[in-house]
Order: C-alpha cells, then structure tokens, then sequence
C-alpha cells in the first residue's frame, strides 16, 4: 500500500511539460518528500482507528448503563406495585364461639344448619309459597303471590301425616288422623283450615281435579267432593258409632272405594292421582285404578284398562276400581300418577307406564297417530346403560303433570372378554361392584323440567339430570365412598323437587360422646322447572332448567343467628342453604317427644314443606 501511495504521490509531484533535475540535491529533495507524506498517511490512518475503538467503547458503555438503569427502574416499579404485605397474608375466619354461651348457643354461632334443624324441632308447622289467588299457601292474606316460603299460621306446632296443595284448594291429615281442608275451592271466605272428616284415621292423600281421596290405617279409601257445597247437599252415608246397634249420618258426603272381592288379608297401602285418575295399591302388589273426578271420565288410557270409556265401564258406580290386569303376576311397590299418565315400579325395579304419552311422558317415542296407549308398557331402562359394563334397576319412580322421573341404581359387573383392551378391561373390573344413583327424566321440558339445563317441548328417552347423577360422598364411619341417592321426589304440574339422601346429623345434642364442635346437619334439597307463579321459592319469577337451593325456610332467625354469629357486615356475605330434617325421635317446643322429620311436596303452582309424623 505504502509502494503505490508513493508512485501516486511521485507521479502528481513532477510537473507537466517539464524536464526533471539531473542533479543529485534535486534528485534527494525529490526522494525525501514522498516519504514524509507516506509516514503522515500512516499516523491519520492509525489516529483514526483509535478514535473509532474509543467510540465503540464509549457506545457499549453507554448502552451497558442504560440496560442497567432500565433493569432499576422496572425493579422499582414491581416493587412499588406490589400488594401491601397485609394482603399477602392468609386471613383466618374469625371464631364464631362466644364465652358465657351455653354449648347448644354455640353450636347455633357454628352452622347454619344446627339452627336450622332446631328450629324445625322446636316450631313444626308448614311453610308454603307459590299461587295464592285460592288463598291455599296464605289463607289470611289477600296477596296473590307468595315469592318466598311463609308459614300457615294455624299450623304453628302442629304435625301433619299428608298434605296435599292444588292451587284452588288444600288438603291435609293432621296428627290425630282427621281430613282438614281450605281454599276458595272449598269454601270462598274461608281463612284457616277447616276439619271436614273425622275419625277415620286417615295416613295419605291424592286429589282430583273436583275430589279428594283419603286413605285411612285399615286400607279404606273415601273420596269426598273438594267443595263444603257439595259435602254438605252430596249423600251423606251412615257410620256406626262406639253405642251397638246404634249409627248415626256423616256430617259430610262421601263414597268408598273398594276393589271388588279384595280378599281380608288384603288391603290398599298407597294411593297416587291424577286431574281424573288415581291408582290404589295393594298390600299383596296387586293394582287397582278408578275415576276420581265428577266432571270427567278418564279418557286417555290412564287407567291401564284397554278399551275402557265411559261408554264401555261395568255397570255399577263410575268410580269403581278395576283391576289392571296386565301387571298381573309382577309384585308392585311404587306407583305415580301425572296429569293424565300412570307409572309403576316392580319389586325387580322394572318400571310401567301408560297413558297419554303427548310429551313422550310415557319413556318411549312418540307417535303422531296416536298419543294414547291403553295398557301397560315396560320401559327399556336397559337401553340407558347399553355399551357399558354396568346393569340398571329401577329404586324409585315419579310423577306430575306432563313429566316422569325414574331414579336408578347402576352396578358395576365384570366386562366379558374381548369387548376391551386387556389394559381396559382390568381397570373397569376393578370396580366391580360399585354403584352409581342416577336420575333421569322424560316428558316437557319447555320449563325446564327435565332439569339438564335445556328446554326441550318433547322428550320421549329418559334423559339424565346431570347435577342428580354419579354423585358420591365419604362415610367417615365405613371409610368408604358412598352413592348419593335420592329419598323423595315430589313433583307438581310444572315443578319437582328432590330430597338427597346424603348423610346427616340429628344427635350432636343427645349423644354422649358429642364434643362442642359437634353439630346438626339435613339432607341437600332443591328445586327446578316452572315458576311462574313463584312455586320455586327463589324469590324471582325466572323458570329455571337446572336444579336451585333455597335460602334457609326461617329467614329472619337465620339473619338474627349470622348477626350475632359473625356481625352485621360479615352477616350480609354469609350465604346459606336450606336444609331438610330428616326423621328423628325428638322433644318438640311444647315438650311432646315425636318422631318427626321435615317433607315437601309440590302441587298445581304452590310448594310447600311441613313437619311430618
């Protein structure tokens, strides 16, 4: 390089059109200068390589301390948003015990539940809500609607064997075994329940759309107008009295209802009812279906009778029964009425139905030239569970308005070889054995009946509700996983409600062994379908397709309990479930001991829950 800057620098240095010195000073001055100018080339050269590393030293430099004061400032700034280290701290719940208070006080500060089954100990009666345009859920009031549960005052520390709601009349068997009624349907101006029926012993209840059929301890069955009218012009029967050879006339009209030739040995044991139907079972398994209404004759299969109108009924009474011999030869447990349909459950849990079968309330499709089947059919449950390892039986069956509900016991049994992977099948044998409680429901859903969170018009195929099914709970006594099955189903004309049989807690007060911490606990129940007269007890109006809880019954005891227990601030965040009684051999608030447990029962837009003997 050094070589052609010189050339270069020679060849500008000797000016044109000249003749060059020959003498050696020239020739030297020449020399000399090309070299100086290289050497300065050179030293510029290196001068400005220096100035470039110092300026890539002073870049990285700078670049190193803005990394740095970038790095603070978004350490700062973390820190500086950072929670207080208070709300980083675990929060215990404050102890709910208070000094000076006896264990039983304490015990109520615990758990809402302890008070709640306490309280439905020491003031039994009846809590009801829903359409009050009878006057049947708030017979001395003159509101409409009743959003949330309210008790019948005349009720207050009574217990009751049945009760049944309509929304135009009600019905119920006190303790001492008499019919009381009340309602417009009875009697307009009537505000308090009225004795109509006495001294039959009677234990349960179905109604009619105009009639009520009783059931009495000996097997009897009275049907008497819904109407005080009626009772009063209807044909009145003789009874014998306690003075021989001595009878007297009954206050109100009634008829008896009596399966022809029904052999001493046995009697009827239970009796369901539809708007114009009922069933009456008997204590042999045997099954009996009759009229139950004075408007109208059954008409849609309902009795189970093929062929049997109006036109063509024996001659006799209309409401005589007739037995439903079809089912002959199956030993009945359970029976169920809708609106216009009939269920029944056999002792091998094979379930029957027949009826209308508009909604596909009967368990299989529907057909289009005909909603009507006249004989009883079995349902094929076993289709639920096809695929799988597991065999169903039906335990428990209900029904009302347009719908059914079935639950059902699933066991686990071996897979047969080749069905499955071997890796597959070991796994599914090793539950061999374990039972899984579902629940399922078929008929309308358009309010959310079928409670699966859909709203279907017509639902021929048992569907699953999903939050009643496959659910289990830990048995500290067996250290064992159990099924939670249900315990009741009631169901009304578009609502149903289910009682869990979850396990509970009833002698935290009387066993020996309790500690202080030990307390009451009920069964889980809830609620779902129509609600538009407020028959859910929500206190909104809104249907609901999936099953809801209820605020405790006692509402005001349940606030004044949280204030005292937690506070008037933390009271308000508290939120607590109503939980059912079960039974129980108990001191009520008057001192009486009874066995007692709490019940619901849902009828025609009205709910109600009572204390039950």
């Amino acid at each position: 390089m050094s070589t052609k800057m010189l050339a270069r620098t020679t060849h500008h240095a000797l000016p044109r059109c000249t003749r060059a010195s020959s003498s050696r000073a020239d020739f030297l001055a020449h020399r000399s200068a090309p070299t100086r100018v290289a050497s300065a080339s050179y030293q510029a050269r290196a001068q400005r390589k220096q100035q470039q590393f110092l300026r890539s030293l002073l870049a990285i430099a700078i670049a190193g301390g803005t990394a740095t004061v970038t790095q603070y400032y978004i350490t700062q700034t973390s820190h500086a948003e950072a929670p207080p280290d208070d709300e980083q701290q675990l929060v215990f719940e404050r102890a709910k015990k208070k000094a000076g208070l006896s264990v039983e006080e304490n015990r109520d500060m615990i758990s809402s539940q302890h008070h709640q089954v306490k309280r439905s100990w020491e003031s039994p009666g009846v809590y009801a809500w829903g359409s009050n345009t009878g006057r049947v859920v708030a017979p001395d009031s003159k509101d409409n609607l009743v959003k949330t549960p309210r008790r019948i005052k005349f009720f207050d520390g009574m217990l009751l064997r049945d009760i049944k709601l309509d929304r135009d009349f009600g019905a119920a068997i006190d303790e001492k075994g008499d019919l009381l009624q009340w309602g417009n349907g009875y009697a307009p101006d009537t505000t308090a329940p009225v004795t109509t029926l006495k001294g039959k012993d009677l234990v349960g209840l179905a109604t009619s759309r105009d009639r009520i059929l009783a059931l009495s301890k000996s097997g009897k069955v009275f049907s008497l107008p819904v109407s005080a009218e009626d009772q009063a012009s209807g044909t009145k029967p003789s009874e014998s009295s306690w003075v021989p050879f001595w009878s007297t006339t009954s206050p109100v009209a009634y008829r008896t209802l009596s399966p022809k030739d029904l052999p001493s040995s046995e009697k009827i044991s239970t009796i369901a009812g539809g708007l114009d139907h009922a069933l009456l079972l008997t204590s042999k398994g045997r099954l009996f279906s009759t009229a139950s209404s004075s408007e109208s004759f059954p008409s849609r299969g309902q009795l189970g009778v093929p062929g049997l109108t109006f036109a063509t009924r024996p001659e006799g009474p209309y409401d005589a029964p007739h037995e439903v011999t079809t089912l002959k030869g199956f030993e009945l447990s359970r029976i169920a009425c809708g609106d216009y349909h009939s269920l029944a459950l056999d002792t091998s849990g094979r379930v029957f139905s027949w009826g209308d079968n508009s909604c596909g309330q009967l368990g299989f499709d529907y057909n289009a030239e005909t909603s009507i089947v006249d004989a009883p059919s079995l349902i094929p449950t076993q289709k639920l569970y096809s695929g799988s390892s597991q065999v169903p039986i039906v335990t428990r069956i209900a029904a009302g308005g347009y719908n059914s509900y079935i639950t059902v016991d699933a066991k686990q049994v071996a897979v047969q070889m080749g069905r499955l992977s071997l890796a597959d099948q070991a796994k599914a044998n090793a539950t061999v054995g374990k039972i899984t409680s579902d629940t399922y429901a078929f008929g309308s859903g358009i309010y959310g009946n079928l409670a699966n969170g859909r709203w279907t018009h017509v639902q021929s195929s048992p569907v699953k509700i999903p939050s009643l099914s496959g659910i289990y709970e830990y048995d500290e006594k067996t250290n064992t996983t159990v099924p939670i099955r249900l315990s009741h189903l009631s169901v009304g004309a578009t609502h149903a409600a289910a009682v869990m049989a979850n396990i509970t807690n009833v002698s935290a007060s009387s066993t020996p062994t309790s500690t202080d911490d030990d307390t009451n606990w009920g069964a889980d129940i809830v609620f779902w379908g129509g609600n538009e007269h407020y028959q859910l007890g929500t206190g909104r109006r809104n249907n609901s397709s999936t099953p809801v809880y209820l605020q405790p019954l006692d509402l005001e005891a349940e606030v004044k309990r949280a204030k005292k227990s937690s506070g008037k601030v933390a009271a308000r965040e508290e939120q607590h479930r109503f939980h059912i009684t079960p039974r129980a051999e108990v001191r009520l608030g008057d001192g009486r001991w009874r066995s007692v447990e709490q019940r619901v029962e849902c009828g025609r837009g009205v709910t109600c829950v009572y204390s039950g003997t």
